[in-house]
């Protein structure tokens, strides 16, 4: 591997390691004080620390070692390993945080300050650790394990695969009892209130989960004329590492021939670009507009069912549009 290659790797499992610790503080310090029940395998592992008191990273490194199984065998090994990483540091950190933190502190920042600011700062930062975990291609585990499978074949949203996951897991806490840290037995009305708080907290949860994975994977399209866009589209190309098209253009006051440099990339590297086209040419001409969707080669890809739903066939896309533009029989 060259240093390029480990630098990339070590920053992917940085980024990994922060969205676990921030998703085990979002749980050990505003959900589990106040028994609220999750979705996914940390819900499922709240549930049964709320009933038997069995530390809920033992549950949630149990049921995870079986969803691994499969996620092997679909996501690849390189989705795997930093997946199992992930796992690894969050069962730990699940049952670490929630005994080392001082309750004094989860008093002031969680219980002080009621149910509903903590279902949402919990919620915010289960889904920042989730979204943070799944953009360099990894999970915190459980239900992501299983969203991420989905949307390897399907164009579904993860945090509605998420949410939809979770839902069940959370109604079917009624079915059990609910202790808290005093040992005090949970009433039902409580129980209630509790599951209408954790729909609450799956919702943000899968909210932020999109807003950040959408937010790190936008795309954006330059179009850059200048009078040196030979030295513009060489220094992108060997540069930055990222693909140009050079496209001839005419000014149509000036009758002058010239070229368009055509450039599309990830959101994130649009302020090196620019820096480094205006460091080329001061006067350099530029367009950046917001594209939705970018799919080739260093982009996202199409899913195969959208292909099998076009029947399969190539160009089944550009028939179906000629059909729909066929004139009336009537």
């Amino acid at each position: 591997m060259d240093s390029k290659a480990i630098w990339s790797t070590i920053k992917e499992y940085l980024i990994v390691t922060i969205g676990v610790i921030v998703y085990v503080g979002g749980w050990s310090i505003f959900l589990t004080p106040n028994n609220i029940v999750g979705g996914g395998v940390t819900g499922i592992s709240s549930i049964v620390q709320y009933a038997t008191g069995f530390p809920m990273g033992y549950t949630y490194f149990i049921v995870n070692v079986i969803l691994l199984i499969v996620a092997f065998l679909i996501l690849g090994m390189g989705s795997g390993a930093k997946t199992i990483y992930a796992i690894i540091l969050a069962s730990a950190g699940l049952n670490v945080l929630q005994a080392v933190i001082p309750p004094e502190i989860i008093e002031i920042l969680a219980i002080r300050n009621g149910k509903l600011m903590c279902v949402l700062m919990g919620g915010i930062m289960a889904g920042l650790g989730i979204g943070m975990s799944m953009s360099v291609g990894g999970s915190t585990g459980g239900t992501d394990i299983i969203a991420l499978i989905i949307n390897k074949y399907r164009n579904i949203s993860l945090g509605k695969i998420i949410l939809s996951l979770d839902v069940v897991i959370i109604l079917s806490s009624l079915l059990f009892p609910s202790y808290t840290k005093a040992g005090e037995l949970v009433d039902w009305a409580d129980k209630i209130t509790n599951v209408v708080y954790g729909l609450i907290l799956v919702t943000v949860n899968s909210y932020v989960v999109d807003l950040y994975i959408s937010g790190s994977r936008q795309s954006v399209q330059l179009f850059i004329l200048s009078k040196h866009y030979d030295k513009i589209a060489d220094a992108i190309t060997y540069d930055l590492h990222r693909g140009v098209t050079v496209l001839p253009a005419k000014g149509w006051f000036t009758k002058d021939e010239s070229h368009v440099l055509l450039v599309i990339t990830r959101k994130t590297d649009l302020n090196l670009l620019l820096r480094y086209v205006k460091m080329m040419d001061p006067d350099a001409f530029l367009s950046v507009s917001s594209v939705s969707g970018v799919y080739g080669k260093g982009f996202d890809t199409i899913k195969e069912s959208f292909r099998h739903s076009l029947g399969g066939k190539p160009g089944g896309l550009e028939n179906e549009a000629l059909e729909s533009h066929k004139p009336s029989s009537s």
